[in-house]
């Protein structure tokens, strides 16, 4: 362009052109019982348009992504949403994040990195949208913060 609107641009915000940057950030708060993370969690989901609250007490991959569903005739499957689908564009809420069991934490990974999901369940191949800020809570390790650990 000639009145130099592209340059002024990149002075101003310091990356070049087509840079892609998230717009969903994430966040794990660690606190001991009590202290009311828990409550912070269902504020930060009264106040989001569209947001998810789940617990990760029981929670599987399944019902943080998607669940493949057999429809009434028996015959074809359909795809019901987990946490992360419809959370997109929204916030996702997880409380009790430390209950999570390790391979089903590992599905989280995709969604949060990629702000996709990719399904390959019951012949139905796809990849859903996940671009949601995740915020997550739990206790540390142990149940009590411990100072001379850290």
């Amino acid at each position: 362009r000639s009145n130099g609107s592209h340059t002024s641009k990149r002075r101003m915000t310091g990356k070049s052109q087509g840079a892609r940057r998230r717009a969903q950030p994430h966040m794990l708060l660690v606190g001991d019982p009590g202290t009311g993370k828990s409550q912070f969690l269902r504020f930060a989901s009264a106040i989001s348009p569209r947001s998810v609250l789940t617990t990760g007490v029981g929670t599987t991959s399944a019902g943080l992504t998607c669940a493949a569903v057999r429809d009434s005739s028996g015959k074809d499957f359909t795809l019901e949403a987990g946490a992360l689908v419809l959370a997109d564009r929204g916030v996702c809420c997880i409380d009790e994040f430390g209950c999570i069991r390790d391979e089903d934490r590992t599905t989280i990974h995709e969604a949060m990195e990629q702000q996709t999901i990719s399904v390959a369940k019951a012949g139905i191949v796809c990849k859903l949208n996940t671009r949601a800020t995740i915020f997550a809570v739990c206790n540390p390790i142990g149940g009590l913060y411990q100072p001379s650990e850290s």
